[in-house]
């Protein structure tokens, strides 16, 4: 057995490590006040993730250094909107939902930098009657 040929199970973890490394080498070389952070969304330091199953479709966001006062949430049945600020930079990410939701159940909690904002499917378009 090769050397290489033991460490390929761990091929994705080593890159992972490395990715997270580099994203933190270079993002001590930025100005924090740049305008780029706000251009570029939620940045290297943030990590969004949707869950969509039957009964309801989650969306889970780092969102570290933000105090829950400085978090806004809009959705329009597609798509989520995050804007967040803290002391050092903004975030304004476009989350697309992948299926219709009904934003008006939405309920949303933040703990310890996670946010979680939970949606229950859309109804069905309702049948439309030509007259």
């Amino acid at each position: 057995m090769r050397r290489d040929d033991r460490d390929e199970p761990f091929d994705d973890l080593f890159r992972e490590i490395e990715r997270m490394m580099n994203d933190m080498m270079n993002g001590s070389n930025m100005d924090v006040h740049s305008s780029t952070d706000v251009e570029n969304g939620f940045g290297a330091d943030t990590h969004v993730d949707v869950h969509d199953t039957d009964d309801e479709l989650r969306v889970i966001a780092d969102l570290p250094g933000v105090e829950k006062r400085n978090i806004e949430l809009e959705c329009d049945g597609k798509t989520l909107t995050i804007s967040a600020r803290s002391d050092h930079r903004e975030y304004d990410e476009r989350v697309s939902l992948p299926r219709r939701v009904n934003e008006h159940t939405a309920t949303a909690t933040y703990n310890n930098g996670v946010l979680e904002v939970v949606f229950e499917p859309a109804d069905q378009s309702s049948d439309i009657s030509l007259e």
